[in-house]
């Protein structure tokens, strides 16, 4: 999976993005973090990671290939990383052997060997809450990335008690051992969650979810209103570990959750998705500061049957194809997944839109009596006659860009409050194929993963990895340029 134009640098991943997207290999399997929280039976099973078979060729397509257990309950396993990436693609002794799990509900951190079997991952170590919170009073952790240098870094989102808290846990990549703070002293954020890093331009910027004390017992629309959840963008020099500006992107910025900036690591932008406000920013560097626009808004639907008039669509994860043409969004609430084209990063074109599942198709129980956008409700989705629960929400997109996968579930706590359905029959994982030249999505109806017929009972499938890196997980090294002719994306207007 290691390939290059030159013999220079073997390590994990590719040298530049335009590397994996013209020759990377095409994804196998699939790792699909799941969680049982709150589903039927939840009190006696653990959380696992799923290998799924996404080989068309395979006699297993479309099958659960393996389930690695967890050795707790109610870990509420989220969202995972690795040990090592394309950021240390030069460096040979470097193996992506380990998958970072951090886990949303208890705390817990576990390092899970996918190098020995890469169907059959098997535990590896597991890092108890309590030596987190003994050396960094921290908890809820969340996003992990692999750094140059050979470390972990995983954002949390609180202390102990569920106050509001954002900061950054450094592990050793080797041992796994809790390290420390990677924030400098007294340069905490009021909230945390994503981050993405940038060495070229010296900067990480983070992202705020809430407080967890607020977050964790459902959506209550009075703790956006008592500041319980964030609305701004982190900035942090790379070097120094300083947090050195803040940006507020107002009531048209709330609960700004998924960042990514550019895959060309000389790019000095990138997009964030805010979910209450249902809005995309674009963020930049302009004269040494940092600053963002809003470039996509998602209009509220005026509705009866639901728990509030207007339901915002709720954008609760985005990504960027590898070759930063294509921004896509998933609308957990509406339900839709859209496809922009943003060469133009400044206006992005709508060449998109496939709903998959969602709180307002024909079969909800809603009635949207004012849509600025449809003509009428959507319908209901049917797969292999299932009905989808849920709405879409994670999303991975191929290392060419001809195929998006997504999950429907976002977090135990607020799938039960907005989709209890999803209790009794469990999230899926469909697929979509992809017009990279015209844009248009697709689904492809042979594919589907049902977890709500897991052996175990109902589940729920949260974020999804490719054992070789993908569009999410890899960060690229500037300095690695000259090892590809193909290093620049495609040209932006800026």
């Amino acid at each position: 999976m290691n390939k290059a134009t030159n013999g220079c640098c073997r390590g994990p991943g590719y040298a530049t993005p335009m590397d994996a997207f013209n020759s990377g290999t095409r994804e196998e399997i699939i790792y699909v973090t799941v969680t049982v929280n709150r589903c039927e039976g939840d009190e006696k099973r653990p959380d696992y990671l799923a290998t799924v078979d996404v080989n068309p060729d395979s006699p297993s397509y479309c099958q659960v290939l393996h389930r690695t257990p967890m050795p707790h309950v109610g870990d509420e396993l989220h969202h995972s990383g690795w040990n090592a990436c394309s950021s240390v693609y030069c460096d040979s002794s470097k193996i992506r052997s380990y998958m970072i799990l951090p886990c949303l509900g208890s705390g817990r951190i576990y390092v899970v060997d996918t190098a020995t079997d890469p169907r059959r991952p098997k535990l590896h170590k597991c890092i108890e809450s309590e030596e987190i919170r003994g050396t960094l009073n921290a908890g809820f952790p969340h996003t992990s990335h692999c750094l140059g240098n050979g470390q972990v870094i995983i954002s949390y989102m609180g202390d102990h008690q569920g106050n509001g808290k954002g900061g950054f846990l450094l592990l050793n990549g080797e041992d796994f051992s809790v390290k420390g703070s990677w924030e400098a002293e007294g340069h905490l954020s009021p909230f945390g969650y994503d981050y993405w890093y940038q060495p070229y331009h010296n900067v990480m910027i983070s992202t705020e979810w809430g407080a967890p004390s607020a977050f964790s017992s459902g959506f209550n629309p009075a703790h956006v209103a008592e500041g319980k959840y964030g609305s701004a963008l982190n900035v942090y020099d790379w070097t120094t570990h300083e947090l050195i500006q803040r940006l507020d992107l107002g009531d048209e910025g709330l609960i700004p959750l998924e960042i990514r900036f550019m895959h060309d690591p000389t790019a000095s932008e990138g997009f964030v998705g805010c979910a209450l406000s249902s809005t995309i920013f674009r963020f930049f560097k302009e004269n040494d500061k940092w600053n963002a626009e809003k470039v996509i808004s998602v209009a509220p639907k005026e509705v009866e049957g639901w728990a509030l008039p207007n339901m915002p669509g709720l954008i609760t994860d985005i990504v960027l194809s590898m070759d930063d043409k294509y921004l896509y969004l998933s609308n957990w609430l509406h339900g839709d997944i859209r496809q922009y084209d943003v060469t133009d990063r400044r206006n992005p074109k709508l060449t998109g839109q496939i709903f998959i599942g969602g709180s307002i198709h024909k079969e909800s129980g809603v009635k949207v009596t004012k849509d600025t956008e449809l003509k009428e409700q959507p319908d209901a989705l049917y797969v292999q006659g299932v009905r989808v629960e849920g709405g879409s929400q994670m999303l991975q997109v191929s290392l060419d860009g001809k195929r998006v996968y997504v999950t429907t579930s976002l977090y135990s706590v607020w799938d039960k409050q907005f989709y209890p359905k999803l209790m009794q029959k469990g999230a899926v994982m469909l697929q979509l194929d992809v017009d990279t030249v015209n844009g248009g999505m697709k689904l492809n109806e042979k594919f589907f993963i049902d977890f709500g017929k897991e052996p175990g009972g109902p589940a729920l499938c949260h974020e999804m990895r490719y054992p070789g890196g993908d569009c999410t997980s890899d960060i690229y090294a500037a300095e690695l340029a000259n090892l590809s002719p193909n290093f620049a994306g495609p040209n932006a207007k800026l």
